[in-house]
């Protein structure tokens, strides 16, 4: 039997689990970076102010600093690879490296998680170089199985990671056994090979030129932030989760197939070399064009061809190397990874535009050029997925003589790869099939509840989710108006969390995107939903809207309820405060003509709720004309002690939450007083008889 394998065979399998272990890295990394930052200067502000920490300290800035500083120690490591890849036993080593970081990332005591992703990430570009340099077929599998194990084991999880948890301890050391073997084994075979003069061995030797290393970088931003996120290509084209999820999964896998990989060369090579990749770079922008500007099947379907065709690329990253060339791939990887690193700030502020600040002090001489660009990344989501996508395709671009689609596999070889395929596909329409909701029914009064999840950060930016599902659960709530909720952001893990409480509490659900599809307003309930819409609102600062739902607790009753979240205020003296307040007014009136119909409170004329996040006090104007409208506040007179609903350290507290009644009454309100958000859920029973 170990006669019979060859190097390819355990190769692949091994690269597939290495390839998995650096995107979970890779994925967290970026996730604990923009948290422990912002939760850093979060802490280092409030010591400023003179406030009264928490002891211990949530976020201790001197130990952030330190991360960072290992951060970019480690990223030196794919450079001294570089000067050692060409040992035949270094595969070896740079796959013990990736797996020893990822079991550290359980916090065992010898280094912070961060610091165990950051190893784990930088020893998986060393993997890479090896793999090119020794192992070039087997190169593009460390992503195409990497990312497809990734989307299924998220798939379980709801969109979480579950190999985060510390109940996978046992199968992450399992894995990462079989991953050392499978690299000894592969070493082994590949010495047996070489002993034998196997032309295989020199036919597998390869580098990664500046221009693949460029298209890693490119690949690797559109995989994290869009195709390796079924629930961000849902939320973008506006489509089903559960029915798409695995239609995603198996376009990302069907590379492997090598009839799928021959279709291509067929189709490609009856293109002119220099006008190959500039075709293909065109399908597939075509394709993310109508994926992200339309909704609905024909996005979706889509999203889905372009996964496939972007899936296809990771062929195109390394190439053989001539007998006496050099390469320079540790070099050429650090350069990518600096511009993947601007990829990921360039998508943070596309949603963190409206909170860019000018500049004070020595700095100040920055503010005609840096905060203009980066406040100009508001509704740039789908240009950085074309930027992206641009240089993504850059090493096909320029390759023309060759094409790496190479399809003279056995028949069992392809067989065995379909087998594969549709075995995933059918473990991903397992996954992913939504719980039975069991709804309420007939009840004489219901509970309704608004939270700004923040999402899913405490003030502190640690992440809370489960708090807040614990949260949820406290109040006892059947109808829960979210805000600040994120459907698959890279700074928030790439978790769709409206999806994921609703099944954790066994709720159902209606998601809003507002804000680059990904972040927005959603509606949890446990009574039957009948209808959802929404739309957006003008905005000056954060985009945002209002969402409907229509839910029907008892039959012949209705009530409609309004989710909203409306521009915060912001007065740092620069005189933008009243145009703020006008641009709140201007939503409120939105919201109230064109969505309510004015003054259908007073004209009976139906049931309502409106609530969410309006960052305004209660005796402001904005809220009286809310209150002119018929709506009713059942938190009227109660002191801000008790209905107090944004309660961040060292700052007053207020009430910017609210539940506006129409044509209802309320029996019990309530706030918890928990620190899941830097927001507090408030309640409102409510009674549905008349």
């Amino acid at each position: 039997m170990f006669r019979r394998l060859q190097p390819h065979h355990t190769v692949t399998l091994e690269a597939g689990i290495i390839g998995l272990f650096f995107i979970q890295a890779a994925r967290f990394l970026i996730a604990m970076i923009y948290s422990r930052a912002a939760g850093a200067s979060v802490v280092t502000a409030l010591q400023a102010a003179g406030a009264i920490l928490p002891n211990p300290l949530p976020v201790d800035p001197a130990l952030v600093t330190s991360e960072m500083t290992l951060i970019g120690t480690f990223f030196a490591l794919p450079l001294i690879g570089s000067l050692l890849m060409h040992l035949p036993i270094t595969p070896l080593i740079a796959a013990l490296l990736v797996i020893a970081g990822r079991v550290l990332m359980f916090d065992l005591g010898i280094m912070t998680p961060t610091v165990a992703a950051s190893l784990t990430v930088s020893a998986g570009l060393f993997y890479l170089l090896t793999t090119a340099r020794h192992r070039l077929r087997s190169l593009p599998y460390m992503f195409v199985l990497g990312f497809s194990a990734d989307m299924l084991i998220r798939m379980f999880g709801n969109t979480v990671d579950l190999s985060l948890a510390t109940g996978y301890l046992n199968v992450q050391i399992a894995l990462s056994v079989a991953a050392a073997l499978l690299a000894l084994i592969s070493l082994l075979l590949r010495n047996r090979a070489a002993h034998a003069d196997d032309s295989a061995i020199a036919a597998d030797r390869g580098l990664i030129p500046l221009w693949g290393a460029l298209g890693l970088s490119g690949q690797l931003f559109l995989w994290l932030a869009l195709f390796g996120l079924p629930n961000a290509v849902a939320a973008r084209a506006g489509v089903d989760y559960t029915l798409f999820a695995p239609a995603i999964l198996g376009a990302a896998l069907l590379p492997i197939i090598p009839t799928v990989r021959g279709w291509a060369r067929g189709f490609i090579g009856a293109v002119d070399g220099g006008a190959r990749g500039w075709l293909w770079l065109l399908l597939i922008a075509l394709l993310i064009v109508l994926g992200t500007r339309l909704n609905g099947l024909i996005a979706g379907v889509s999203l889905t061809a372009a996964a496939l065709l972007s899936s296809l690329l990771w062929w195109w990253i390394a190439r053989p190397k001539g007998e006496k060339e050099r390469s320079l791939g540790g070099i050429y990887l650090l350069i990518g990874m600096a511009l993947f690193g601007l990829l990921i700030v360039g998508d943070s502020f596309t949603f963190e535009y409206a909170f860019v600040r000018d500049f004070t002090g020595d700095f100040a001489f920055l503010n005609p050029y840096i905060p203009p660009l980066l406040r100009g990344f508001r509704g740039f989501g789908l240009g950085l997925l074309l930027l992206a996508l641009f240089i993504a395709a850059i090493p096909m671009v320029q390759t023309r003589r060759r094409i790496p689609w190479a399809a003279n596999a056995s028949p069992l070889v392809s067989l065995l790869a379909i087998l594969i395929v549709a075995g995933v596909v059918v473990g991903a329409v397992a996954a992913v099939r939504p719980p039975v909701i069991v709804g309420v029914r007939g009840a004489p009064a219901i509970r309704v509840a608004t939270y700004n999840i923040h999402g899913g950060y405490d003030q502190y930016y640690v992440d809370q989710l489960e708090g807040v599902a614990r949260t949820i659960q406290q109040s006892g709530a059947n109808v829960v108006l979210l805000q600040e909720v994120e459907a698959g952001r890279l700074a928030s893990s790439g978790i769709d969390q409206s999806l994921w409480l609703a099944r954790r509490l066994g709720m159902d659900r209606r998601y809003f995107g507002t804000n680059e599809a990904l972040q927005g307003l959603a509606v949890l309930s446990n009574i039957e939903i009948a209808f959802a819409d929404g739309d957006l609102l003008p905005s000056l600062g954060s985009q945002t809207g209002v969402q409907r739902v229509q839910i029907v607790p008892d039959q012949d009753v209705v009530v409609t309820v309004y989710n909203t979240w409306l521009s915060p205020l912001f007065d740092f003296g620069d005189g933008a405060f009243s145009d703020q307040e006008q641009d709140q007014q201007q939503q409120i009136s939105r919201v109230l003509g064109s969505l309510i119909g004015g003054n259908v409170c007073s004209l009976d004329l139906g049931r309502a709720v409106l609530g969410g996040t309006m960052h305004n006090v209660p005796d402001s104007p904005l809220l009286q004309t809310v209150r002119s409208a018929g709506f009713s506040d059942p938190f009227a007179g109660l002191p801000i002690e008790v209905s107090a609903t944004f309660a961040r350290q060292g700052q007053p507290r207020a009430r910017f939450d609210y539940l506006l009644l129409c044509n209802l009454l309320s029996e019990g309100v309530g706030v918890l007083n928990t620190e899941a958000s830097d927001h507090r859920i408030a309640y409102a029973g409510v009674v549905l008889t008349r």
